[in-house]
């Protein structure tokens, strides 16, 4: 039996939680950020979480002492990019959110969610999958066979 299942729209507020536990661990030191933004984003994020056939998916993993909340998540989204060698279908995968609630880590419940979303993507036809790793989680990363890219990334805010 596994321990993730597909997140489901019901779940939108406690994967903004786990989004937040996030945030919060590598941009505020594990200080809490700012969360009026969640009431904006929880409509968004229950519309995508009712599309099954969509290019967005989150994996969760259910707390077992406490119904209806989340212990963890994994989730990405499937891009299309012009193909390449290794990739001439162009179909590339990008982790964005994981996180477990502090009082549920060491357990395996991010692993099995990232297991859960990499068959996804596989199943999808991505060629590779990308992700930016914090210190902390770069072990379980390298354990799933991720290396580390030479290609430094820049943002701009619009």
């Amino acid at each position: 039996m596994n321990l993730a299942r597909r997140a489901l729209p019901e779940d939108a507020a406690e994967v903004l939680r786990l989004r937040q536990v996030m945030i919060d661990s590598l941009w505020s030191g594990g200080a809490s950020g700012p969360t009026q933004w969640h009431a904006e984003s929880l409509p968004t994020l229950r519309a995508r979480l009712t599309e099954a056939d969509g290019d967005f998916a989150a994996f969760v993993v259910d707390r077992p002492d406490r119904p209806g909340a989340l212990a963890a998540l994994a989730a990405g989204t499937l891009e299309y990019r012009i193909g390449k060698a290794g990739n001439p279908h162009g179909r590339v995968g990008h982790v964005f959110s994981v996180a477990t609630a502090p009082e549920a880590r060491r357990r395996g419940y991010a692993r099995a969610c990232m297991e859960e979303l990499l068959d996804w993507f596989r199943e999808r036809g991505a060629g590779h999958v990308l992700l930016n790793a914090s210190p902390q989680a770069e072990a379980l990363y390298a354990s799933l066979g991720f290396t580390r890219d030479p290609d430094p990334s820049m943002r701009l805010l619009l």
